[in-house]
């Protein structure tokens, strides 16, 4: 299975889900572009209407859907608009992005049970996902002091 999430910078979050027991393979990239294959400057420019994103491939024998929504919930403020710690702009807004009305209705059903207020995370159909650029991937793998506004110490 398939989700696709956007917490702010995409570093963290791909970081944070690929400790997580169940999650087989991440990747970074842009989400819901309205250009084909933005770069980083492009989607940094504002201009794409991309959303910096993380595809999360799981194993859903061993985790949900509801168990990764908690995670997710777990590292990000969901009332922030285009804001995720010191990550501020239109492509770190936070976002929930489903490819079917199956895990559509699962993501709804969550968000009427966990949170009373309206929350800005915006849930969308992904329209598309393209790569970021090969140094964005596995970015605090390769660069273990590198900037991250979630908190990883749970999993080092």
């Amino acid at each position: 299975m398939k989700i696709y999430l956007a917490g702010g910078c995409f570093w963290g979050v791909e970081a944070y889900f690929g400790y997580i027991n169940g999650v087989i393979k991440t990747s970074v990239g842009y989400a819901n572009s309205n250009i084909e294959n933005p770069t980083y400057e492009q989607v940094c420019s504002g201009k794409t209407g991309s959303v910096e994103c993380v595809e999360i491939i799981y194993d859903e024998v061993k985790i949900t859907l509801d168990y990764i929504l908690d995670e997710f919930f777990s590292i990000i403020n969901p009332y922030s608009i285009n804001k995720q710690g010191n990550d501020i702009g239109e492509q770190y807004r936070s976002g929930i992005y489903y490819i079917n009305d199956i895990d559509k209705q699962i993501i709804q059903n969550y968000i009427d049970s966990h949170f009373k207020e309206k929350i800005a995370t915006e849930i969308k159909y992904l329209q598309n996902y393209f790569l970021a650029e090969s140094y964005h991937q596995k970015y605090l793998k390769k660069n273990p002091n590198g900037y991250c506004h979630i908190d990883l110490s749970k999993f080092i």
